[in-house]
């Protein structure tokens, strides 16, 4: 690759429950200069996906939903407005309130994220190559922090028709010295690059990517494990920051009472759920 384009959409209007995505994208596409080619990637943005299935809640549910949309509580902030709370979601991912967001939704409502981002990903990518006779990819992103910096960025949540990751364990570079860890989460860093154009307020929610036909499928059977948005989900016990400062204190601040209220015998091995933020606090206070 020697160049990247990446166009947004114009003329998707407001979707609600029960539009047609693949339509609606298609027709774009299809207006636009560019048109689709073999090889192009679709950068959606999750929260259209999202209302077309339904996924909307209104806004005085928001603390329940995002109780019901987490598996672990990895960490928690009390704020003047109640409290922040980074979960392990049920789809694997590690975010603020559990994805669910009120943004770029009508008053009073609140949006969870798509019900399998994946799934989604791969049904647009079908009706897409249907329409087009085009070999593309879908990836479905959604705005997300990062440990250790500043700001947010896209990343993929969701993905189908081509490789989300490029693994370059085992060669060798330019001078020789052979890679051991080095894999490029490429899906995510399109998604990134996409969000340059789309905007988070423009009424652009779909960019169509140019220049990384080396990544794309052309069975969507094929390519190994690492085709969709799930496998880019670090597995928790490879997870070397699983917990949240206040929630690792915590934790050990009980395993060491527990161990000296015993002898020492005491073990903490084994996966355990973080405490919540009042157990937090106290252990802080204590």
């Amino acid at each position: 690759m020697t160049g990247l384009s990446i166009t947004a959409l114009e003329g998707i209007p407001e979707v609600y429950p029960g539009y047609d995505l693949a339509a609606l994208i298609g027709d774009a596409a299809s207006a636009s200069p560019e048109g689709v080619r073999d090889g192009d990637i679709f950068v959606v943005t999750s929260k259209i996906v999202s209302k077309a299935e339904g996924r909307q809640v209104t806004a005085d549910d928001r603390e329940a939903a995002i109780t019901r949309e987490t598996v672990r509580l990895v960490a928690s902030r009390p704020h003047p407005g109640g409290i922040t709370r980074i979960v392990q979601h049920r789809l694997g991912l590690v975010l603020a309130a559990a994805g669910v967001d009120n943004s770029n939704t009508p008053d009073g409502t609140i949006l969870l994220l798509p019900e399998d981002p994946d799934a989604s990903a791969r049904r647009l990518c079908l009706a897409l190559r249907a329409r087009f006779g085009a070999e593309v990819g879908v990836i479905l992103s959604d705005t997300l922090g990062r440990p250790w910096r500043e700001g947010q960025t896209d990343v993929a949540i969701g993905a189908a028709g081509l490789h989300v990751l490029l693994d370059y364990r085992g060669t060798a570079d330019a001078h020789g010295n052979v890679l051991a860890v080095s894999a490029a989460a490429v899906a995510d860093e399109l998604a990134g690059a996409a969000d340059l154009v789309k905007g988070k307020a423009t009424g652009r929610p779909v960019a169509l990517v140019r220049g990384q036909g080396h990544l794309v499928l052309t069975d969507l059977e094929a390519g190994g494990p690492a085709v969709t948005a799930r496998h880019l989900v670090r597995p928790a016990e490879n997870d070397m920051f699983r917990l949240g400062t206040d929630e690792a204190y915590s934790r050990g601040f009980a395993a060491g009472r527990a161990s000296a209220a015993d002898g020492g015998n005491s073990s903490v091995d084994g996966p355990h759920e973080a405490p919540s933020p009042e157990s937090s606090e106290s252990a802080r206070t204590s």
